[in-house]
């Protein structure tokens, strides 16, 4: 039994040391010396481009994102904008017909039953004419070099999706803002690594990301990470996935740690809706995409679980010293987001203490998530995180 706990403990720390530490720098190890290149199109060789937009209580941001497009350098006669309005019961419906009567290009839906996200897409898709789709959230903001560089990986027949460089902007230091951004900008540059290594980039920021028509999937209608699924289904079609760090685009970054483990524990059951769609993809694991999906997302997913394991073969090992230390170094991991409360009450904001508190929050909202993944999932309406906090 004591060599089976053993076994345990080492095992559930493997797995959280390989999918937080080990593998992003054996990607970072694999992808030296190596980048992405695709091919110019002359201006007239310029793609279509169908931007699609759902939208739902935009009001604060929804001018600012449709200006940022018609700010692009990309031909406005090369590309048509798609805005879904998702039942809106506040000025967006107002502010996007505004541009609508002033853009012969901007066409607006409006829906008066709400159906989430992954519907109005899946709508505008069947609208739309553009030979590639650039999936976009209405708050996430568009530099002038976007559509372009977004395009422009798909000269490669072998590339099916193409996803942007996240950069967050609105960073607060009382909340969880500077930690979102430090997380996001990790994955961002692990999601590049994959890119370059073998095309298996595990899902894009689904605030912004493009995808030959040809290649759309319908999303489930109860599906709650859409862009996941997307992805996946490239992988299923033998095609790649790709980060191009040279495709920029803006977002406000989640500063309050409560409306945040609202969204992370949307996605978390969203990523067991995907674990089921696709664990086929897992196998064999001779490939790029069956390595990534497991050591960068199927790991990390399951990771509350392994945390629980560590604790608990560490508490029936404790008449040795070392697994001792080991339990008790854990409760204090535990134990951290507590203090670092009562400290935010007290208007002290300390970034590690705030680090360890984000690394806990995502694994509870993540063993929260399976737990709503195994009530079953009926509708793929959410909550949307309040703008600019």
């Amino acid at each position: 039994m004591m060599v089976f706990l053993q076994i345990v403990f080492w095992l559930s720390a493997f797995v959280i040391f390989h999918t937080y530490v080990l593998f992003p720098v054996l990607m970072k190890f694999l992808a030296r010396n190596k980048e992405l290149h695709f091919s110019k199109p002359k201006d007239e060789e310029n793609a279509v481009l169908s931007i699609l937009v759902a939208a739902f209580n935009e009001e604060e941001v929804i001018a600012e994102k449709i200006e940022s497009i018609y700010k692009s350098d990309y031909p406005q006669e090369k590309y048509e904008l798609l805005i879904g309005s998702d039942n809106s019961t506040d000025k967006t419906n107002e502010i996007v017909q505004s541009y609508a009567d002033k853009y012969a290009n901007l066409t607006f839906q409006v829906y008066n039953e709400r159906r989430g996200k992954q519907n109005v897409i899946n709508d505008l898709f069947l609208l739309s004419t553009g030979s590639i789709l650039i999936l976009t959230d209405a708050n996430v903001i568009f530099h002038k070099n976007t559509l372009k560089e977004l395009a422009q990986p798909f000269s490669d027949s072998k590339i099916g999706l193409v996803d942007t460089n996240m950069i967050n902007r609105g960073l607060k230091i009382e909340g969880i803002s500077h930690q979102e951004k430090a997380y996001i900008s990790r994955e961002v540059m692990i999601k590049h690594y994959e890119s370059v290594v073998w095309g298996s980039m595990m899902g894009p920021f689904g605030g912004c990301y493009a995808i030959r028509k040809e290649d759309y999937s319908k999303v489930p209608s109860n599906a709650l990470v859409d862009d996941f699924y997307i992805n996946m289904k490239i992988f299923e079609k033998g095609k790649k996935a790709v980060n191009n760090l040279n495709a920029k685009v803006f977002e406000d970054v989640s500063n309050n740690l409560s409306d945040e483990m609202v969204r992370k524990i949307r996605i978390a059951t969203g990523n067991f809706q995907n674990l089921k769609n696709f664990g086929h993809l897992l196998w064999p694991m001779n490939n790029g995409v069956a390595f990534t999906f497991l050591s960068h997302k199927v790991l990390r997913w399951i990771g509350p679980f392994f945390l629980l394991f560590a604790i608990l073969s560490a508490a029936f090992l404790m008449e040795y010293a070392f697994y001792q230390w080991a339990f008790f170094l854990q409760i204090l991991g535990m134990l951290v987001p507590f203090v670092d409360y009562i400290l935010k009450k007290m208007n002290i904001h300390n970034r590690l203490l705030r680090f360890i508190t984000h690394f806990y929050s995502m694994n509870l909202a993540l063993f929260i998530g399976f737990l709503y993944f195994l009530k079953g999932v009926d509708s793929g309406i959410w909550k949307v995180t309040k703008r600019n906090q």
